[in-house]
């Protein structure tokens, strides 16, 4: 139960309204005080309070909160003070809570205070916490020596010692009541924790390894994800119920009356064998995983410390999934804005796409350009999601291997994705550890090298041509691939220039200099496509309505079957910092013999056409009318005052006469090949096999160019129909 409800069902506090989160004022009833629910740092204030009468199993009437404490150079408030005593005479833990996004120099501050706090009251005074609700440090206070050592926790009500560390598999209870809420802890759980709290605890420790450039931001970064992954690994550790975790701080007893370098001794020598346990951590994690991660942790171990400071509490692997996506998404988000903006794909549009298709635990799903993985992570959401399904629906129980396999053998073994980024595919990688697992199948790689050479780099051989059912994803938009950097440019059909079918020269195809990288992964996702298979992609709408690249869609009717067209509105990636305007294409990879039977049809067309309208005559007609006016100076004035020839056409009047001349017989070539072109597209929608296209526009997509939520989104609507459209699809045509 959350400790605010716990709270006000046990009698402890109340608030102005039903809706807690709606709450502006929150009442403490013991002490007949009243605050602002509002300020951040208040929640965290009233969770601590519960804490210590829910967990710590402290009487109500030992705490005091806002306390004025006279210090040796003024007057503050301590947040929550605890007493031995009922008469609360003999301070027992002074508590300061600060708000969640605190920084590392406002979070030492605190711990100061409080300390000055602990020193200026009567010698009770033995303990000291200071906590954001996510990060906590406790000290035992030595007034003798004017010490406060590091303690791994404060003592629960009755226990007069505290144990060495905090966090054990399973927690341990002690002297629990069976018909109570109350929970007596000596040692605890990893706390599962809400996705705002997450968000504060990556940011916090992020910033703590960054440090205002320190270290930059991709070092950072980098050092931060291995250190997640340490922790995760430390969660998926075989132990036994009581055993403690490694990646927290374990401390070491400290004589009475230990001198301040001693405490530094000791202390050190915690800081040390925290660094070697988290070591043996990443070592055993490269191990079983050495894509993710292939060199050392390069931090200092004051820094490590630091770090699982902030993460040792958290239950990463039982934190709701959603929420878990939410945060680190943010935290990625928020990092790569800007230099790696194209990563990032916004939910609702990932989602869309991924509902859309009906994606299987059995479906083989690759993203070609898959960034920090979200397309990937929605679509092991969707088949746990069809797990869970089939739980509620009796074919299984949750707790048992069929549940697990479902979905796991599913990230395992069916779901690829690719990024050229090594240090985003390690993000990606890190993103699927996180939702656990499936990153075993995202390599670093250019995504439009061939199949065989991805293989051999990478040693992944499931990345085979004609072997995957879905293929969804964003390419990036805006650069090019050129030949003179690329060689492999020329072996893509879309990297040369096919000869229009209206060419009377005999002309041979010619090699492109380059050409945009989403029309060639629009090549590329054929080739890994199975026929039958499902492409959704994100396109700039210049691909489908540019004139000059008429020639691509007519060659991806060949190649697929277009099941939807769907117009995001301008602002879908505004806030990423892109702003093309863009569509997602759903589309179904024909076989080889159905695309050589419509290419086939298309040239008996195509030369049926020219011939009913003796297109080639009257072509060779207008050339030779040409060059014979020109010849025979057919409409020239000669004002020149040559009468030579060969120097009459040398002169700039001659010339311009000739280029007007030339423009003109060429306009008509061209308006023949237009009038040719018309005749073609309406008599091939008569003569050859059509098929409706579902179309859609969505003005509104969840959220305006800033990123901010609007309440609505018609893709939501748009899904459905689509999902539909699809179905029939999948069920009606032949391949």
């Amino acid at each position: 139960m959350d400790l605010l409800q716990q709270g006000i069902e046990k009698g402890h506090i109340k608030f102005d309204t039903k809706n807690i989160e709606d709450a502006r004022q929150i009442t403490y009833i013991h002490q007949n005080k009243k605050r602002n629910f509002k300020k951040p740092e208040e929640r965290v204030q009233a969770e601590t309070f519960l804490k210590l009468i829910l967990y710590y199993n402290y009487p109500v009437d030992r705490i005091r909160i806002f306390q004025a404490v006279k210090t040796f150079s003024s007057t503050g408030e301590a947040d929550i003070i605890v007493y031995h005593d009922d008469a609360c005479t003999k301070p027992y833990i002074i508590v300061e809570c600060k708000k969640e996004n605190v920084t590392e120099a406002e979070f030492e501050q605190a711990i100061e205070q409080a300390g000055s706090y602990a020193y200026a009251l009567s010698g009770t005074t033995k303990y000291i916490w200071v906590t954001t609700g996510v990060n906590h440090k406790y000290f035992k206070v030595d007034k003798e020596s004017q010490t406060k050592p590091t303690e791994s926790n404060i003592p629960r009500f009755g226990v007069y010692s505290v144990q060495k560390y905090k966090y054990v598999k399973g927690g341990r209870k002690i002297d629990e009541d069976p018909g109570s809420d109350i929970i007596k802890l000596d040692f605890s759980e990893l706390e599962i924790i809400s996705e705002d709290k997450l968000k504060q605890a990556f940011k916090k420790a992020h910033n703590a390894l960054w440090e205002g450039g320190k270290l930059n931001p991709s070092e950072a970064f980098d050092e931060f994800n291995k250190l997640i992954f340490c922790k995760i690994w430390d969660e998926k550790e075989d132990r036994r119920k009581g055993d403690p975790y490694d990646f927290q701080i374990i401390s070491k007893p400290k004589p009475k009356n230990a001198s301040k370098e001693e405490i530094e001794k000791i202390e050190k020598q915690v800081t040390k064998e925290l660094f070697d346990r988290v070591n043996k951590l990443y070592a055993k994690g490269k191990k079983e995983d050495p894509e993710v991660f292939k060199d050392d942790i390069r931090l200092a171990p004051e820094k490590v410390r630091t770090i699982v400071e902030n993460l040792q509490s958290i239950n990463l692997m039982e934190t709701d999934l959603d929420s878990k996506g939410k945060a680190f998404e943010e935290f990625l988000s928020s990092y790569f804005r800007g230099n790696f903006g194209q990563f990032f794909t916004p939910r609702p549009i990932v989602k869309f796409i991924v509902n859309s298709l009906p994606i299987i635990n059995k479906s083989r799903v690759l993203d070609t350009s898959c960034g920090s993985g979200g397309f990937l992570l929605f679509a092991l959401d969707k088949v746990r999601k069809q797990a869970d399904a089939k739980v509620e629906e009796g074919y299984f129980k949750k707790d048992s291997i069929k549940y697990w396999t479902h979905w796991h053998d599913f990230a395992k073994d069916y779901l690829f994705g690719i990024e050229i980024n090594e240090q985003i595919a390690r993000t990606a990688k890190m993103n699927m550890i996180i939702h656990d697992d499936g990153h075993t199948n995202v390599v670093s790689s250019d995504g439009l090298l061939k199949s065989e050479v991805i293989i051999e780099r990478t040693g992944n051989k499931e990345f085979k041509n004609n072997s995957f059912d879905f293929i969804i994803t964003n390419p990036p938009f805006g650069s090019a691939v050129k030949l003179n950097e690329k060689s492999y440019l020329q072996t893509y059909k879309f990297g040369n220039k096919d000869v229009s079918w209206l060419d009377t020269k005999n002309s041979a195809v010619k090699k492109r200099s380059s050409q945009s990288t989403e029309v060639l992964f629009i090549e590329q996702c054929r080739n890994f496509l199975k026929p039958g298979g499902f492409l959704a992609i994100v396109l700039p709408d210049g691909v489908l309505t540019n004139s000059s690249l008429q020639d691509i869609r007519d060659r991806i009717e060949k190649w697929y079957r277009i099941v939807s067209v769907i117009s995001l509105p301008q602002t879908a990636f505004a806030h990423t910092g892109a702003g093309v305007k863009s569509s997602v294409m759903f589309l179904r990879k024909q076989s080889e013999k159905k695309t050589d039977s419509i290419e086939t049809k298309i040239i008996n067309l195509q030369e049926k056409i020219k011939e009913e309208n003796n297109y080639e005559k009257k072509i060779s007609e207008i050339e030779k009318e040409k060059k014979q006016t020109i010849k025979q100076y057919n409409g020239f004035e000669n004002t020149t005052g040559e009468t030579d020839k060969k120097a009459i056409e040398k002169t700039d009047i001659f010339k311009t006469w000739k280029k007007g001349i030339t423009d003109k017989y060429n306009q008509q070539i061209s308006n023949l090949k237009e009038e040719m072109e018309e005749i073609f597209v309406e008599r091939k929608q008569k003569e050859l096999s059509d098929y409706p296209i579902f179309m859609a526009i969505a003005e509104d997509i969840g959220y305006d160019a800033t990123g901010k939520p609007t309440g609505n989104n018609e893709l939501e609507v748009i899904e459905t129909e689509l999902k539909r459209f699809i179905a029939h699809i999948i069920k009606e045509e032949t391949l």
